[in-house]
C-alpha cells in the first residue's frame, strides 16, 4: 500500500478513511490488558515531543549503541539523540526518503530516496554523504546484511531488490520479485525476507546467491502484508496485515502458526528477542503487543496516536519509538488521496515498559 504513504503525511487512501474512524476513537480512550503475562507487557506512552520541520515521515531506524534515532522527513533525515531529546544532525539531499539502514562496523548509513530512485551512502560518524547509487524504481525499505556485506533495496514500483556491495558502493545485482515489496528484513544467517503486499506473500531470498529460493503464501490469513519482523533464534516471522491480523509464520516452511488480531492500518512490526514480544504499530492509534511464543496471545493494546504507523524498537531498553501528526480534517480534500495534516504537529512518541 505504500504509494508514498508516509512521505506525503502518512495518511490513508480515501477508501480506507471510513473504516479507520471508529477504531481511532476507540483506541484514543483506553489501554486494554489481557490477564496473561501482564507483568511482561505493561507498556505505556511515557513521552510526547512535538518536533520542528515538515509533517512528513516514513520508517524510523534506531542506532541503539549511540542512542540515535533516524527520522525520515521527506527531503532529509533528522538524527535524534534519545538521551538529550534533541536533533543533533541531519542527512541532507534525500529526496522522497523512505528508510535508513545502518552498517556500524563499516561506519556507514544508507537512505532509500523514493523521489530520486537512488540510495545515499553516508558516514555514520559525521553524517557526511559518501556516494549516491542509482537503484530501481521507487526504492522503499532497505536492509543491510552483515553476513554478505551487502545492502538490499526494495524497489516498490520496480518489483525488485537492488543489491549493493558495501565495499564498492556498486550495484552488483537485481533480484526480480513476484510482486511489490514492502518491508525487508534479514535473519543474520544468510536469508532475507520481504513482504509482497499485492501478492499476500513473503519472498525468501538467499543473500549470498542473490536469488529468491521460495515464496510463502499468506493469503489464508493475511491481506496486504506491510510490516515485517523476524526472530532469528526461532526463525519466526511477524507480518502486519491490513485485515487487522499479525501473521506469525515459520520462516523455513511458510506454515502460518497463528494470526492474532491487531489494529487497523499496520505499517511496521518489531520483535524483542529478550522479552520475546512482538509489536505492531497501527494507524488507528494503537500499538499491539503480542506474545512471541505459543499460544501467541495479544497481551496488550496500547493507545498511542492516530497515524502512528511506523516505529523503531530498542532491544536493550525495550523502548518503542513512534511518530505521528494531527489531522486538520477527517477526510481527504476533494481530488486528493490524503487528508491534510496540521503543520507543526509532527510528534515523537516514546512507549516504555512500566
Amino acid at each position: 500500500m505504500r504509494m508514498y504513504p508516509c512521505i506525503y503525511s502518512c495518511m490513508y487512501p480515501i477508501h480506507r478513511q471510513h473504516r479507520f474512524a471508529a477504531f481511532v476513537l476507540a483506541a484514543a480512550s483506553s489501554v486494554a490488558l489481557a490477564p496473561a503475562h501482564a507483568a511482561t507487557a505493561a507498556y505505556g506512552v511515557v513521552a510526547r515531543q512535538v518536533m520542528e520541520g515538515p509533517v512528513r515521515w516514513d520508517y524510523l531506524t534506531l542506532d541503539g549503541a549511540h542512542h540515535r534515532l533516524f527520522l525520515t522527513r521527506g527531503d532529509h533525515v533528522d538524527v535524534f539523540d534519545t538521551v538529550s531529546k534533541s536533533v543533533v544532525g541531519t542527512v541532507a539531499g534525500t529526496a522522497g526518503v523512505h528508510g535508513v539502514a545502518l552498517a556500524p562496523e563499516r561506519d556507514r548509513g544508507y537512505t532509500s530516496n523514493g523521489g530520486a530512485d537512488s540510495v545515499t551512502v553516508f558516514a555514520l560518524s559525521s553524517l557526511a554523504p559518501v556516494a549516491v547509487v542509482k537503484v530501481g524504481a521507487d526504492p522503499d525499505s532497505l536492509v543491510y546484511d552483515a553476513k554478505t556485506a551487502r545492502l538490499f533495496v526494495a524497489n516498490g514500483k520496480g518489483k525488485s531488490l537492488s543489491v549493493i556491495d558495501a565495499a564498492t558502493n556498486k550495484v552488483i545485482g537485481t533480484i526480480a520479485l513476484a510482486g511489490s515489496p514492502e518491508t525487508a528484513v534479514v535473519d543474520g544467517k544468510g536469508m532475507l525476507f520481504v513482504a509482497l503486499e499485492d501478492k499476500n506473500a513473503i519472498a525468501v531470498v538467499d543473500t549470498a546467491a542473490m536469488k529468491v529460493v521460495r515464496q510463502h503464501d499468506l493469503s489464508s490469513v493475511c491481506e496486504e502484508p506491510a510490516g515485517l519482523a523476524v526472530d532469528p533464534a526461532s526463525g519466526r516471522l511477524f507480518a502486519g496485515c491490513h485485515n487487522r491480523k499479525l501473521a506469525i509464520v515459520d520462516g523455513v516452511t511458510g506454515k502460518v502458526i497463528a494470526a492474532p488480531a491487531i489494529g487497523q492500518g499496520n505499517d511496521a512490526t518489531a520483535y524483542d528477542p529478550e522479552r520475546k514480544l512482538a509489536f505492531a504499530s497501527n494507524g488507528d492509534g494503537t500499538l499491539t503487543v503480542v506474545d512471541g511464543e505459543a499460544p501467541h496471545h495479544v497481551l496488550q493494546t496500547v493507545a498511542t496516536m492516530a497515524r502512528a504507523r511506523t516505529m523503531a524498537l530498542d532491544p536493550v531498553s525495550h523502548v518503542v519509538y513512534l511518530v505521528a501528526a494531527d489531522a486538520l480534517a477527517k477526510l481527504p480534500l476533494p481530488g486528493t488521496r490524503w487528508a491534510p495534516l496540521k503543520p507543526g504537529s509532527f510528534t515523537l512518541l516514546t512507549v516504555a515498559p512500566r
